[in-house]
């Protein structure tokens, strides 16, 4: 995988449950993935000869709050700035279309959190990030 380029795009149903099985983050199903995907805000993706390997999305109402999910890379693809450059598209989005006090979040696992540091996100401490699962 040499050159890469980067899409403004959805991801397909198929390469986004791939890419987050490999890129270690949690499986979800074929039918929500389909639901889901259809109604982010913004999403972008990076391709290598066609074939996912990274992807970011934005969701949210579009004005009091977004969250940056599915930032993921193919482990053999790490490295690179493809998840900066992924991150970079989607600060560009937030910068033209968040209000001034809109709440923009995410959670960032370990290995993520300080390419998220780079574009201004902080922990939210003394709050915390909660979550259910179904």
């Amino acid at each position: 995988m040499g050159t890469w380029e980067i899409r403004q795009e959805v991801p397909p149903v198929e390469g986004y449950l791939h890419l987050r099985k490999i890129a270690g983050l949690s499986e979800k199903e074929a039918e929500a993935a389909e639901i889901g995907l259809v109604n982010s805000l913004f999403a972008v993706c990076a391709y290598s000869d066609d074939q996912l390997i990274g992807m970011a999305r934005i969701v949210g109402d579009g004005g009091l709050n977004f969250e940056v999910v599915d930032v993921a890379v193919n482990p053999d693809c790490q490295g690179r700035g493809i998840g900066y450059a992924l991150m970079s598209e989607v600060m560009a989005y937030l910068d033209q279309h968040a209000p001034k006090s809109a709440y923009v979040s995410l959670i960032g696992d370990l290995p993520g959190q300080s390419l998220y540091r780079k574009f201004g996100f902080r922990d939210t401490a003394p709050s915390i990030g909660m979550a259910k699962k179904y």
